[in-house]
């Protein structure tokens, strides 16, 4: 099990964005390459690979997803295996996933298995989002299985507890990106100006009551602006500025409400302020819905497994893209804890390595016993 810890390092160090994993999809095609060829059928899409392993006397198809993308951030865990790629890092855990992918679809190789089990190594999770367009591609076709399991590195429990539970388990999610268009000029003179960070505040301000006012109280969701941009230098009124955030809902109803409330936002907005305001939803994700039975059945076997501790867990506000999966294909998606005081999408983060041979063991076992 060494062999998939260094693995899990080899692949911390070149972490790359969604659909630029071209280092990444080289390195995995060529431990691929020194597997037992007869057993695999192997296929490429974009920067993303297909394994089929084949059973004995398939009746149905199992698949496993593992996302290959890192995030656009900077390292500063200290780690020799640290990023050697600037601005970038695997501060959510796919290095961990795709070793364990690694480790589990190495085991079924060996095995005598009677069903086939398809791997899917998936880029751009992180964004602009993989698993639509690759749902929808020609090659998924002749890969696409009959159930779909997924596993995501959980900082705050510990390594050998598993948390999931049946129905959602993440939320819906959309990027939210909106600019806002004025007239610039001295700020001595505001009157002969149009002032987009005054705009934009009022804004901010008023995107908090959607939530508030107009989502039911019985159900969920949030708004959050991470960043804004604007402005040149202190005396002069700012003609453009960008916000940029996130929304996430429990439910499609309440997403669709969120949109449509920013939309009447900035129609009342580009009146009142006497401006030009441009909104774009970029990347939206589905809610990770757990199959109700294949959950219940995954929990039967976890809790008799010797070394695991399986909790069920509440809702969370985290996007998967793993949900445009779970809406196509009866499915599941499961928490493991790899215990780091750092969270995901954190430049520390810094999992317990001791989940990697464990979950390879649980994984296979259980896919073995299912297939």
């Amino acid at each position: 099990m060494e062999t998939f810890v260094k693995i899990r390092r080899d692949l911390h160090l070149i972490p790359e964005l969604g659909f630029q994993e071209f280092k990444t999809q080289s390195y995995l095609l060529e431990y691929l390459s020194t597997l037992n060829q007869e057993r695999m059928i192997i296929q490429t899409w974009r920067t993303g690979i297909f394994v089929r392993v084949k059973g004995t006397n398939p009746s149905k198809t199992i698949g496993y997803r593992t996302d290959i993308d890192g995030l656009p951030m900077n390292e500063a865990t200290g780690l020799p295996y640290a990023s050697t790629h600037e601005g970038r890092m695997h501060a959510c855990g796919h290095d961990v996933h795709m070793s364990i992918a690694l480790g589990v679809l190495t085991n079924l190789v060996d095995l005598p298995i009677k069903d086939d089990v398809v791997f899917i190594f998936q880029p751009a999770e992180e964004g602009p989002g993989g698993a639509e367009p690759l749902l929808k591609s020609e090659e998924f076709t002749s890969f696409k299985p009959d159930r779909i399991y997924g596993l995501h590195i959980a900082p705050e429990y510990p390594v050998g507890t598993i948390a999931t539970r049946p129905g959602m388990l993440f939320a819906h999610t959309s990027e939210l990106f909106i600019d806002f268009h004025g007239l610039s000029g001295h700020a001595a003179f505001p009157h002969l100006t149009n002032d987009m960070i005054v705009a934009s505040s009022h804004f901010i301000t008023q995107l908090q009551s959607i939530v508030s006012r107009n989502v039911n109280p019985l159900d969920s969701a949030v708004i959050t602006i991470g960043k804004i941009t604007g402005g040149t230098v202190q005396n002069v009124i700012a003609d453009h500025v960008r916000i940029e955030g996130t929304m996430r809902a429990l439910s499609e109803e309440a997403m669709k409400k969120l949109k449509e409330r920013i939309q009447s936002l900035v129609n009342g907005f580009q009146e009142s302020f006497q401006c030009k305001i441009e909104v774009d939803f970029g990347s939206n994700y589905y809610g990770v819905i757990n199959d109700e039975s294949i959950t219940n059945e995954f929990f039967d076997f976890a809790r008799q497994y010797d070394g695991i501790q399986a909790v069920e867990c509440n809702v969370a506000m985290t996007g998967e893209d793993f949900g445009y999966m779970t809406k196509e294909i009866p499915g599941m998606m499961f928490w493991i804890g790899v215990d780091s005081k750092f969270g995901l999408h954190h430049q520390k983060l810094n999992p317990d390595e001791n989940v990697i041979p464990l979950m390879i063991q649980f994984i296979s076992d259980f896919i073995e016993k299912k297939a």
